[in-house]
């Protein structure tokens, strides 16, 4: 084995800084995964108990030491059940970020037809939220390429219709029973509404941000989709794709937005557009 250099009586090898740098990029994604969520705090609490472990073992303090550490042996089955969603958010970074998924396999196969499908459902989408924000009507819309969510639809009502504006504008009409939630579109076919979506519990989300948003959030969160979310109060509207969130976008950009994702041509960096919009949003706020 080739040493690179010692530290003391310490022999660094290039395994070494491999496995280092390896550790530092999981802790780091691990870091990205749970910030700005309560699972900060959890994992505080729990480093914070495991310290007093080790003071009270050191101090040998039998009882308590003995009260420890029969925590501590369970505590990788405590952490797997605590920190659920975010392995859970983890596990779907790892299939996202993998080259080989059923789209890339069998593309050409079973989708070579689709792709000029999607484009006139998107334009009848977009009047029809042209008209909801114009009238600030609350809307929630799930956008799901690759995955049915039938989860998600058996918590709503069926419906396995085609996407037009008359019916998009009835579902969310403030009188309709289904205004109420969210829609989920797979295929260019709405599935079902008044579905139940899971709610973020990210805690730096701006404060104007009702449940709709925190929903759209969440779903993104926990789901490979992109949700659009249409304020009751205001009007406004957001896109939100993994956690992150764009707003102050006009509808232009949101039907390009939806067909990239459609078409699996979506930037990488959604985090900067992301800034980048709240930024522009800050702007208009103190300029009104």
């Amino acid at each position: 084995m080739i040493f690179v250099f010692k530290i003391g009586f310490l022999e660094i090898s290039w395994v070494d800084l491999i496995d280092v740098s390896l550790v530092a990029i999981l802790l780091y994604q691990v870091y990205k995964l749970i910030r700005g969520s309560l699972a900060v705090n959890i994992f505080l609490g729990i480093l914070a108990l495991y310290l007093v472990y080790l003071i009270v073992r050191a101090a040998q303090m039998e009882l308590l030491a003995t009260i420890l550490g029969q925590f501590m042996g369970v505590g990788v089955l405590a952490m797997i059940i605590l920190f659920q969603p975010e392995i859970r958010k983890f596990l779907l970074l790892i299939g996202r970020t993998t080259e080989i998924n059923r789209e890339s396999i069998f593309k050409s196969i079973t989708n070579w037809g689709a792709e000029h499908h999607d484009d006139f459902e998107v334009h009848d989408l977009i009047e029809a939220i042209k008209t909801l924000k114009a009238s600030r009507t609350g809307a929630l819309i799930v956008f799901s390429r690759d995955i049915e969510l039938k989860f998600y639809a058996e918590t709503g009502d069926p419906i396995d219709a085609k996407v037009n504006k008359r019916l998009l504008l009835s579902i969310f009409n403030k009188n309709s029973p289904l205004h109420d939630g969210a829609i989920i579109i797979y295929k260019g076919r709405i599935k079902a509404a008044r579905c139940v979506l899971p709610v973020s519990e990210n805690d730096h989300l701006p404060p104007q941000f009702g449940l709709r948003h925190k929903s759209a959030i969440g779903m993104t969160e926990v789901t490979d989709t992109l949700v659009l979310a249409i304020s009751e109060e205001t009007g406004r509207l957001i896109l939100s794709r993994n956690g992150k969130y764009l707003r102050s976008l006009k509808l232009k950009q949101v039907e390009q937005k939806i067909l990239d994702y459609l078409h699996n041509e979506e930037p990488k960096n959604w985090e900067e557009l992301s800034a980048e919009s709240e930024s522009l949003e800050s702007t208009e706020e103190k300029v009104q």
